[in-house]
């Protein structure tokens, strides 16, 4: 017999029309998703927006209120509130922040000024060479156009102050309705799905809701409480004249995880430094108690496990969305990773946990010892 081996058939590649139709159905869907990102966006604020508001809006609806008119309600309440409180401390804060902006060139030569005037102490030179390396009105030019574009142009849909404030009242709108119709809008969407993934996903639409619309409460109340008290430790420090600014500077950067907390803290040292003495030094105690503070109380009292992922995860999610979608990123993807990483918890975890431990509680079939091959297998008889 012959020890040749049979040559395997030749594998070629066929292109049918349904293969080429799906990848040019693939091709446009992402071209039409790229043209739609605006749209895209705004569905992701809104929903946020909505998983956020739904536990109100039950209350209110456990007062004897049509769904409806539970909904008008709770969003104009909160409206009403908002605007109260912005005509309250608004100019007060527009103000100070200007003034910042403005001494904000003189901070700069203060600093460089106190720099010099320390390493002058180490060499002649080097007060020259930082004159030479660091030009102070570039410096201030290039940090107010860089946060000018970051706050404004972030992303393609907030085309200046007037596109981002239409852009929020209709995402207001759209959360609006999605509460209203919570039930019917998830129904249209999970009957898409094949049985039995349709009835899963109904089953998860409200734990993924409240995963995400927990985790925006707790940011919001946990940065309302470091605004307050920025804002009052900052003026028995001695800076009044910017305390109300720096601690809305330091309440709004904190809805982002992680890097709010060091972004609100810089503009407050650079106005500690430029002042001089141990006010620095002050500010910079007081900024570090209050993020241990929020990290390690007030974050697993009010936020607690409403995200269910690592901290890696969760910090990877917000350098996604600063990446992608500039600030607005990095306050909506974290709730979204949140809801989606409640849908792989529910849907592939738990399962998988579950019939691990049917598995470790099933008995395993005992096997029955083999004899010997020479022994006898009748039993002795004692006498």
């Amino acid at each position: 017999m012959s020890d040749q081996k049979p040559t395997p058939p030749d594998r070629r590649i066929t292109l049918s029309l349904s293969n080429i139709l799906l990848v040019v159905g693939a091709v446009l869907v992402l071209v039409l998703l790229s043209q739609l990102q605006g749209l895209i966006v705004l569905i992701m604020i809104s929903v946020v927006l909505a998983s956020s508001i739904v536990p109100l809006v039950d209350w209110a609806q456990g007062m004897k209120m049509p769904r409806w008119l539970a909904v008008i309600f709770v969003y104009l309440t909160l409206i009403a509130g908002l605007t109260g409180f912005g005509l309250l401390i608004g100019p007060s804060v527009v103000d100070q922040i200007g003034l910042l902006v403005r001494q904000l060139p003189l901070f700069a030569e203060r600093i460089v000024d106190l720099v010099s005037n320390i390493a002058s102490r180490l060499g002649e030179d080097t007060p020259a060479l930082i004159d030479r390396l660091v030009d102070t009105q570039s410096l201030t030019n290039w940090v107010i156009r860089s946060s000018q574009q970051l706050l404004l142009r972030s992303y393609g849909i907030t085309r200046g102050i007037v596109g981002g404030v239409f852009s929020l009242i209709l995402a207001l709108f759209v959360s609006g309705y999605m509460v209203a119709d919570s039930k019917t809008l998830v129904n249209s969407v999970v009957q898409l799905f094949p049985a039995p993934w349709n009835d899963r996903l109904a089953s998860l639409a409200e734990p993924v809701s409240r995963r995400m619309g927990s985790y925006i409460r707790g940011r919001l109340i946990v940065s309302g409480i470091l605004g307050v008290t920025i804002t009052t430790a900052l003026g028995f420090l001695g800076l009044r004249e910017f305390a109300v600014g720096l601690g809305a500077i330091a309440g709004v950067t904190n809805l982002i995880p992680f890097l709010g907390p060091i972004l609100g803290a810089i503009p407050a040292l650079v106005v500690a430094l430029a002042k001089g003495g141990w006010l620095f030094v002050w500010v910079l105690l007081l900024y570090v108690i209050l993020q241990n503070l929020e990290t390690y109380v007030l974050d697993p009292l009010l936020v607690g496990s409403s995200v269910g992922v690592h901290p890696l995860y969760q910090l990877l999610s917000v350098l996604a969305g600063v990446q992608v979608l500039g600030i607005i990123g990095a306050l909506i993807v974290p709730p979204w990773f949140a809801g989606v990483a409640a849908l792989v918890e529910n849907l592939y975890l738990e399962p998988k946990r579950s019939a691990e431990r049917q598995l470790a509680i099933v008995p395993m079939p005992e096997v029955p010892a083999r004899r010997p091959p020479n022994s006898d297998p009748t039993p002795e008889r004692t006498p």
